[in-house]
């Protein structure tokens, strides 16, 4: 099994012949100067760039236990179409995945993935981290600090017993940064009775407070601190928690929807626009994007959480939180390179080099010689309005409806095909995913 890409421009502006034999890259060479290889694939990349593939750090497959909103089979699907080759799946599912048995339960059913992976283990008052600890995790978290999807918050004497055992064990520690005692409950009392896309969705918002985030961000890298345990902030949606988590040299995250959507989308969206931590102001939406530009945020990662639009279509007090994203993660931040809002080789360090690097995962996330050969061919000339109905996940809807994104032509995983558009209609590989961790 070999492929190889002739005159690829990598994310630095280099053009190299990429050679991929087995499950590695064998070769990275200056462009044009590979001669004759007897290649399965020999993919001309003329004007096209070749990027690593992309490692969603935090994605919500909801098996088991909710796999009417999305499996690892569907969710996969829509990783690879959208050029992430390993994502990471938080604890929230039934049963939550706190125990060793609950892990090796997930793994059994991650072996569906078109995509590797990594399990995180949960934190609850009933997890078993003898156990837990066992196993090959990822990371430790999310850990919710206030409740979401699953209703897995905890009290703050557990929330440092587990911050301390993680350190124990050299795990990095990712935390859901709310402070529950700092929500405005009286914004939800002016919420009115719409429903779905009519709405007040603003309302959870005002719900949710900012405040709350910035408060919960500053307790957690202090009990991070007690411990010397990594750190890494969720979901960040506040250019308040990420300037603290960049001013104690923890590492946050930012998702696409709190990058490019805001409060004054709230009116389009509806309680299709409910997630937690909430949509921010336009004002708050413009500072992270200048955070997530000039590299004081660490990574892009989707919080891929998707729900049935007839689970959507409820009241703002009882739509599920949630938004999909894995799919259109890449594709969003590649159309900002288009417009020069983003530089290439930074969305690269967003979403591949720099999770690679946080979470310890050394054979992903580059470009070189002896790494996996994960690889995502895009040409940057060529944008479509991003479609729910063309999209892979089980829910079939996206808060980016209409935007433009640049979707790869081809996804390669450890140099197996997972997704290919370069023909008439698309192509996906079989379920070669594996566990990053082993």
């Amino acid at each position: 099994m070999s492929t190889l890409f002739r005159n690829a421009t990598l994310a630095d502006g280099r053009v190299r012949d990429v050679l991929v034999e087995g499950e590695t890259i064998a070769r990275v060479a200056d462009g044009g100067t590979v001669g004759r290889v007897d290649a399965a694939d020999d993919v001309g990349c003329d004007g096209k760039h070749l990027l690593p593939g992309a490692i969603d750090a935090h994605v919500h497959f909801r098996e088991p236990g909710f796999a009417h909103k999305e499996d690892w089979h569907t969710g996969s699907r829509s990783a690879a179409a959208g050029g992430v080759t390993t994502v990471v799946d938080q604890p929230n599912t039934d049963p939550p995945t706190v125990t060793g048995a609950a892990v090796d339960e997930k793994a059994d059913l991650a072996a569906k993935s078109l995509v590797d992976f990594g399990i995180n283990g949960g934190v609850t008052a009933d997890w078993d981290p003898d156990s837990l600890f066992e196993r090959p995790l990822f990371a430790l978290g999310e850990v919710f600090l206030a409740d979401s999807t699953g209703d897995m918050g905890i009290e703050a004497d557990l929330f440092a017993d587990a911050v301390a055992r993680a350190a124990a064990e050299d795990t990095v520690v990712t935390v859901h940064a709310e402070d529950a005692d700092l929500f405005d409950r009286a914004a939800l009392d002016r919420a009115g009775d719409g429903t779905g896309r009519d709405a007040d969705v603003d309302a959870w918002s005002a719900y949710r407070t900012a405040e709350a985030e910035a408060a919960a961000v500053e307790r957690a890298l202090e009990v991070g601190a007690d411990s010397d345990a990594a750190i890494h902030i969720a979901h960040t949606s506040t250019p308040e928690g990420i300037d603290a988590a960049s001013d104690a040299g923890a590492t946050c995250e930012v998702t696409p929807h709190h990058l490019f959507l805001s409060r004054e989308d709230a009116g389009d969206l509806g309680t299709f626009g409910r997630m937690n931590p909430p949509l921010r102001s336009e004002k708050r939406r413009e500072a992270v994007f200048e955070r997530v530009a000039d590299g004081t945020v660490d990574i892009v990662a989707t919080d891929h959480a998707p729900h049935t639009r007839a689970e959507k279509a409820a009241s703002v007090r009882d739509a599920p939180s949630g938004v999909p994203g894995v799919e259109t993660m890449l594709p969003l931040l590649l159309q900002e390179v288009r417009e020069g809002t983003l530089e290439l080789e930074r969305v690269r360090d967003l979403v591949a080099a720099n999770p690679a690097a946080i979470f310890d995962v050394p054979g992903k996330g580059r470009i070189a010689e002896g790494a996996d050969a994960d690889l995502v061919l895009v040409d940057l000339d060529s944008a479509r309005e991003i479609r729910g109905d063309d999209l892979h996940s089980t829910c079939g809807w996206t808060p980016f409806e209409r935007r433009e994104a640049v979707f790869p032509e081809l996804t390669l995983v450890r140099g197996y095909v997972a997704y290919d558009a370069r023909g008439d209609g698309e192509a996906f590989g079989d379920a070669i995913g594996e566990n990053v961790r082993g």
